[in-house]
Order: structure tokens, then sequence, then C-alpha cells
């Protein structure tokens, strides 16, 4: 009888684990789905505002909902590719969003690629009717110069970085491994009076563009690190983003939360600690 209330009290242990762990995914679900997301920086396109190996919570509830707004799971390793599309595609057409507000110029936005669905991060640029061009690598906005100023040299150094292994470019040339790389820093404030880092590597055919007018319910996104971003400046496609429609913004970034400079975030000794809860500009 021992052994078979034993069997029984085993059984009743399991079922209740089991319904922990389910009701436990279903509130971390919601809770991503609605609140916050979190998202791993993999590149370099914001730097220095954003560092490889940061991380960070996305606010959707900033500019509203939209099936973007839905979770996505990508797991490489396994195979697992799920979008946002896979949990909530049949509100893809909708172009409007629930307690939707659209996002400010110089705004941190997380959205979904318009080709292949992969979570985006980038700064706003340019909102509906705005004239957005290149020049000699100045960003002018509604034919007007945006203000630069100088803001010193931001050096890395060169090394593999994050869990990709990707290695920084540099103004100062090719720099052999663990030799210091430098760019270019300075400071650029948009007409709503939003100033923040950009950096600069050298000569790229993106420092000069044709006029790109942003439509309606489209906004224009550009990288930080101005000359190793992924942006609107390049046609939509696998290799360019184009404009972002409204309807696939995701959230805001607002700080950092975690910082690691390793290939894991368990290499306690490449943890950055004075990135820890630091406030995005």
């Amino acid at each position: 009888m021992a052994e078979k209330a034993e069997q029984v009290g085993f059984i009743a242990w399991l079922i209740e684990t089991v319904k922990t762990v389910f009701w436990a995914l279903v509130i971390a679900g919601i809770f991503r789905t609605i609140f916050f997301q979190p998202f791993w920086i993999p590149s370099g396109s914001m730097k220095d505002t954003l560092l490889i190996g940061d991380f960070l919570f996305v606010n959707k509830m900033a500019y509203g909902y939209s099936y973007a707004s839905c979770p996505s799971i990508r797991i490489p390793q396994v195979g697992l590719d799920l979008g946002a599309d896979d949990f909530c595609g049949f509100l893809e057409d909708r172009e409007d969003r629930i307690f939707g507000s659209d996002p400010e110029r110089g705004d941190i936005v997380v959205f979904r690629h318009p080709v292949d669905g992969r979570d985006f991060i980038k700064r706003l640029i340019g909102v509906p009717g705005d004239r957005i061009q290149m020049i000699d690598g100045v960003l002018h906005i509604n034919d007007q110069a945006v203000v630069v100023e100088p803001a010193g040299t931001f050096t890395e150094m060169m090394e593999p970085q994050g869990p990709l292994g990707m290695s920084p470019q540099c103004a100062n040339g090719a720099v052999g491994l663990g030799a210091i790389c430098e760019k270019q820093r300075f400071i650029e404030t948009l007409p709503n009076g939003v100033s923040h880092a950009i950096l600069n590597i050298g000569p790229r055919p993106t420092d000069n563009t044709g006029v790109f007018t942003v439509p309606e319910g489209q906004f224009f996104f550009m990288g930080d690190n101005r000359d190793n971003s992924t942006d609107s400046r390049v046609a939509q496609t696998a290799r360019g983003v184009g404009f972002v429609e409204r309807k696939d913004i995701v959230g805001r970034a607002d700080r950092v939360m975690f910082s690691s400079a390793g290939r894991s975030m368990f290499a306690f000794w490449t943890w950055r600690s004075d990135r820890f809860f630091k406030a995005l500009d």
C-alpha cells in the first residue's frame, strides 16, 4: 500500500509540475506579446548607441499593437523558425494599430524586416511626407542639412564580437587582431531637437543618395553606425530595408538592461557593468 501511495503521490506531483510550467509559459507569452519583448543586439549597425551583446526589452505599449506585436521564436540550432506572421498572420493585412500612435523622429525602434520578417533595430529618421537625402555623408531632411558636430573618436579592439564572431570595420585601415580600431564620432541633431552619436568609417556608396520621399503610413530608418548599416537607404530586398510600414513596427527601445562583450552571457568576465540599465538617447 505504501508503494501505491508513493506512485499516486508522484503522479499528483507530476501533474502539478506540468500545470505550473504550462501556466508559467502562458503568462510569459502574454507578457511578451502585450508588454515587452527581449532583444539581443547581434550586429554593430547601431554603434556606439548600442553595442553587440547589449540586451534590452522592447516596449510594445509605446506605439500600440499590430500583427508584429506577436512573438517570434527562432532557434536555428534546432531548425525552429516561427515569426509573428506564423502566430498572427490573420492580422497582417490590417493597416491600423490597436491603441496605436506613431513613433517620433529620433526614436530607436524595433521593426520586422518587410521581406524576411527578421527583427531589426534602427533609429527613426523620416516620418510620412519627409524628404530624406544623404549628401557627402550628411543627412538632409526636407532639403535642410542636419546639424553635425565632431565628437572625438570611437575606439574598440579588433577582435571577434558577440555570438556571431563579427569583426568591426575601421576608419584607420585594416588593423590586426588585438589592435585598436577607430571610427570618427559625431553628434547629429535632428530637426525636433533629438541629438545622438553617429559613426563614420569612410566613403561609402550610401554617403550620397537620391531623394527618398516617405509615403503615408511608412517610415524611414537608419543605423547610427552609418557606414555599416543595412537600412532604408537601400531598396526593399533581402539586403535592404526600404520604407517600413506602420504595421511592421514592434516597439521602442528605451534602456539597455544588460551587456556582455563575450560570445556567451555566462562569461561574466566579459560583462559591461557600466552599460547595465543604461538609458538610450
